[in-house]
């Protein structure tokens, strides 16, 4: 039975007409994937497989990133299980069955699954190759369905979540919008089922302080995120130029409207300026745990364009490779990001010398800068107007 409290949530959004798109990502969280309980179902899982069909009847391509692969695995033991190696072997057991159940829903349609971990989105080859399969499986007209490579991530170096993962996949095969189906109708001023004066909100320009303070803790119970890694993700898809909407996905009419050119939920706008494909990975793609800090000569360089050179450095803290993003620091606050070209110990002792002493003091020169102007991204750069 419906409770009034959730009648009145179901019934607090208007219809909106969806942003222009042809290319989508679709996030699916835990709890839609196991309706609520404690194995997979397919009960919420065939309306949104109905309209991944109905879009590509429509010419339109679909990306889907799908949760519940822990949850499958944990219906398949019998005992309790904790921890993250408990995790990664959860994950295994399940994610065969996690993605035989997208291949029964989508019927005739080739279902691709794609394992992204840390390192895939940090090291820019494999960002590039793990795009360049993406792009050939939808020339494929497969369907890629995609989730965290939990089997082998450690603790320190997982991606944490799936909304965050879905803003990075839709940056990666250039997604004209991002859809986020949750358990819930969309953002509220307040929490709904605590707050009886809760108001919808529909539309959000950007993600301020004052947005982020609307949401609650942590998601469900086979679930990692919650309002606030929705609200990160919305960020981060703005911030690459794609609108991003929130909706309930246990919905089936809700589910149904969007075939429609419709929905009911929450939109968030993207930013009127995109950032360079190049400038937006290095802004959010995970970095190394080292920290190069510059003098604020070299910092007021490079917010105006120009290069990391050896001579603008204090020093280096951490570890990380030639090739990794490392964040540049200034009076202990961070200014920038981008690939270094030497390593933390080559770094060291390069700290304060000119870029012609270079050769001379390695041995070798992988050229002047430390850091290219074109590999650089600044982060107090507007990313949105």
């Amino acid at each position: 039975m419906t409770s009034k409290a959730e009648t009145r949530v179901s019934q607090g959004f208007t219809q909106q007409p969806l942003p222009a798109w042809r290319r989508a990502v679709l996030k699916i969280g835990s709890n839609l994937l196991t309706a609520g309980g404690h194995e997979l179902s397919s009960q919420h899982a065939r309306v949104l497989a109905d309209f991944v069909l109905a879009s590509r009847a429509q010419s339109r391509e679909v990306v889907i990133v799908s949760s519940g692969a822990v949850a499958a695995g944990r219906a398949r033991v019998h005992e309790d299980t904790s921890g993250l190696v408990a995790r990664q072997a959860l994950a295994a057991l399940g994610q065969t069955r996690m993605v035989a159940l997208w291949q029964e829903l989508l019927g005739a349609t080739p279902v691709a699954q794609v394992l992204l971990a840390h390192d895939d989105l940090r090291n820019r080859r494999r960002y590039l190759n793990a795009r360049n399969t993406l792009i050939e499986l939808l020339r494929l007209d497969a369907v890629p369905v995609i989730n965290e490579n939990d089997t082998v991530a450690v603790e320190e170096l997982k991606l944490g979540d799936n909304d965050n993962l879905a803003a990075i996949v839709a940056a990666l095969v250039d997604a004209d919008l991002l859809l986020i189906a949750s358990d819930v109708d969309g953002l509220y001023d307040a929490h709904p089922l605590l707050d009886p004066d809760a108001k919808p909100v529909e539309s959000v320009a950007a993600v301020t302080a004052d947005v982020l303070a609307m949401a609650g803790a942590a998601g469900s119970e086979h679930g990692t995120g919650g309002m606030h890694t929705k609200l990160q993700a919305a960020t981060k898809a703005a911030n690459a130029g794609i609108p991003t909407v929130l909706f309930n996905g246990t919905c089936a009419q809700t589910v149904a409207l969007l075939g429609t050119g419709a929905f009911r939920g929450t939109r968030f706008a993207a930013a009127s300026s995109r950032l360079a494909a190049r400038k937006y990975w290095l802004r959010h793609a995970p970095g190394a745990d080292g920290r190069i800090r510059v003098d604020a000569g070299a910092a007021r360089a490079l917010t105006t364009g120009k290069s990391l050179l050896p001579g603008g450095i204090v020093g280096a803290d951490g570890e990380f490779q030639r090739g990794d993003i490392v964040e540049i620091l200034c009076a202990d606050a961070a200014i920038a990001r981008g690939l270094v070209q030497y390593n933390a110990g080559e770094v060291r002792r390069l700290a304060g010398r000119q870029s012609r002493e270079i050769e001379a003091t390695l041995g070798f020169s992988y050229g002047d800068e430390v850091l290219h102007r074109n590999d650089l991204v600044i982060l107090n750069e507007a990313t949105t107007a």
